[in-house]
C-alpha cells in the first residue's frame, strides 16, 4: 500500500523500478514504464484524494509480452465514473499547466479500463516490454 501523498508515491515508484520483476524491461520500457506509473498514482493523488487521505493499491504482474498494472483506491471516483476522454490539449497560445497526463496514459498503454466497485476505483492497463 502507498500512502497517497507525492513524497509517498515518488518512493513508491523508486522502489518499484528497482524490483526484480521489472529487470527484464528494456531502457525504453523502464522509462515508459516509469512515466505512466508516475502520472497515474499522482493523478490519485491530486484527484482522488483531493479532500482526505487514503492509500493506493499497486498490483503489477509481467509476461513475457506486457507489465500488466491495476491501482486500487477508495478515493472519490473519475467524473461521472469513467475515463477522460484524453484528447491532445490544444497548443495554441499558452501552453496549458496541465492536461497531457490522460493523453500520454492512453498512447503508451493498452487495454486501459476503469471501474468503480464498492466505494474502491479500479484502473488497469497494460504496458509493452
Amino acid at each position: 500500500m502507498i500512502p497517497a501523498q507525492p513524497d509517498a508515491v515518488s518512493l513508491a515508484l523508486q522502489r518499484v523500478m528497482r524490483a526484480r520483476q521489472l529487470t527484464m524491461l528494456t531502457a525504453d520500457g523502464r522509462s515508459t514504464t516509469e512515466l505512466v506509473l508516475a502520472e497515474v498514482l499522482n493523478n490519485v493523488v491530486e484527484h482522488a484524494y483531493a479532500r482526505y487521505p487514503g492509500e493506493i493499491e499497486l498490483r503489477l504482474t509481467v509476461d513475457p509480452a506486457c507489465l500488466h498494472c491495476q491501482i486500487i483506491d477508495s478515493g472519490l471516483p473519475m467524473p461521472e465514473e469513467r475515463l477522460p476522454a484524453g484528447d491532445p490539449p490544444n497548443l495554441g497560445g499558452d501552453l496549458p499547466e496541465g492536461g497531457f497526463g490522460w493523453n500520454l496514459i492512453r498512447t503508451l498503454t493498452t487495454g486501459l479500463e476503469y471501474h468503480r466497485l464498492a466505494g474502491r476505483n479500479y484502473l488497469q492497463f497494460s504496458l509493452p516490454v
